[in-house]
């Protein structure tokens, strides 16, 4: 679960002007604040992506990383099980599976 950030439009309600809230990434976003139903608008907010020394450290934390190796063809350095090794923009079959790393 993600922690998102909404901004009261109109004036503010016990919960302050801007508000945090617990929600999956699936989850549609809220048009009205759940405690006083004034409407909110959602914020882009900064996140925090600790600095990881290697590429096993990416891979771990769900990460892919392609490097350029050639004119048109990417070496994925984080790749996994049953992933190629070497992506091709002109073959879709070494395109690294994405359903498998991104989760809530």
């Amino acid at each position: 679960m993600a922690i998102y950030e909404y901004e009261h439009v109109d004036k503010p309600c016990s919960w302050g002007r801007v508000f945090e809230v617990e929600q999956s990434i699936h989850d549609e976003p809220f048009t009205g604040c759940p405690n006083c139903k004034g409407p909110v608008r959602k914020l882009i907010s900064r996140c925090f992506v600790n600095n990881p020394k290697t590429d096993t450290e990416l891979r771990d934390m769900g990460f892919t990383k392609l490097v350029k190796r050639d004119d048109g063809m990417y070496e994925n350095v984080t790749a996994r099980e049953g992933e190629s090794r070497y992506v091709r923009p002109d073959k879709p079959e070494t395109f690294p599976d994405f359903k498998k790393t991104i989760t809530d």
